[in-house]
């Protein structure tokens, strides 16, 4: 008889989006300093197109602090910039925002990280057909222009208006499109997850949208899960992340989402507000209590 084994709390991968301010390797110190266990950063600024290379002694003051620290190489990822727009029509905004995802690919493999997660953009008005065709061109092209150990994630969209990726069965549509597929993997984001019409408010639902998930794309693919509560209801189509709990998806939910051993085994990131409601801490400790 085989047996199941719940993946137990205490080897969990769970953390936070953490601030490099200051240089690149006071993100290792934060991460730390917050108790995680797996982090995910944004290597530069992510609200301009403008960007200085990375120092030599940064990289290697990060890299130094992360092999002496108790975090796994393999529990960190980097998350894509704001301002590109994957599946642009526009042609200068989409070579903007190539060379942005070239250079972000280059600066991951730099600092060792496992991961870099990436918004799939928007069609503006001009069709999913054409959204999905820019997107793949884009990761193809980057793939063959950088070669590092890098897992690049698709992450999941919220379904606002001209955007792609909501659905699992265009992510499957997009992965395989994707001539290096070794290269890439998923994100899934909850907030966005359920803001999309994925019930995630008990355990059958959580259920259901892990088998979905699994039918069309495959456990596998799922490397990294953002864990965030959502302010808009279910089907909302809007991508506002709440404090874990204390939105519509609720404690029930998470206690549900938490509970699911292939939720348990993956990366799990919070990218929840800081307010006078609950810092990142509070947060962190209510996902761990909910877990448990």
């Amino acid at each position: 008889m085989v047996k199941l084994f719940h993946i137990s709390i205490y080897s969990m991968k769970v953390g936070l989006h953490v601030s490099i301010a200051g240089s690149i390797d006071k993100a290792v110190d934060n991460a730390i300093e917050l108790k995680c266990s797996a982090f995910q950063i944004f290597t530069r600024n992510p609200r301009t197109w403008t960007f200085k290379d990375l120092l030599t002694e940064d990289i290697q003051s990060f890299k130094k602090k992360l092999i002496t620290s108790k975090i796994d190489q393999y529990a960190t990822c980097a998350h894509m910039p704001y301002l590109p727009n994957l599946s642009s029509p526009k042609k200068d905004i989409y070579k903007k925002s190539l060379d942005t995802f070239v250079n972000e690919v280059k600066r991951c493999g730099l600092l060792d990280l496992s991961y870099l997660v990436i918004h799939l953009g928007s069609h503006l008005g001009e069709g999913t057909e054409v959204g999905i065709k820019n997107l793949v061109n884009a990761c193809n092209i980057v793939v063959e222009k950088v070669n590092n150990n890098v897992t690049i994630l698709l992450e999941n969209t919220a379904g606002t208006k001209n955007s792609i990726g909501s659905r699992f069965e265009e992510l499957k549509q997009i992965l395989e499109q994707l001539e290096s597929r070794k290269r890439f993997g998923i994100c899934l984001d909850t907030c966005h997850a359920f803001a999309a019409g994925y019930d995630l408010r008990d355990k059958d639902v959580v259920d259901d949208m892990i088998a979905s998930f699994d039918r069309y794309i495959g456990m596998k693919e799922l490397h990294v899960v953002h864990v965030n509560d959502s302010k808009g209801d279910i089907n909302c189509n809007t991508d506002r992340h709440e404090h874990i709990g204390m939105g519509y998806i609720g404690d029930k939910g998470f206690r549900a989402i938490l509970a699911n051993n292939e939720i348990r085994k993956r990366l799990l990131i919070l990218e929840t507000p800081i307010d006078n409601r609950r810092d990142d801490v509070g947060n962190l400790e209510k996902v761990r209590e909910l877990a448990s």
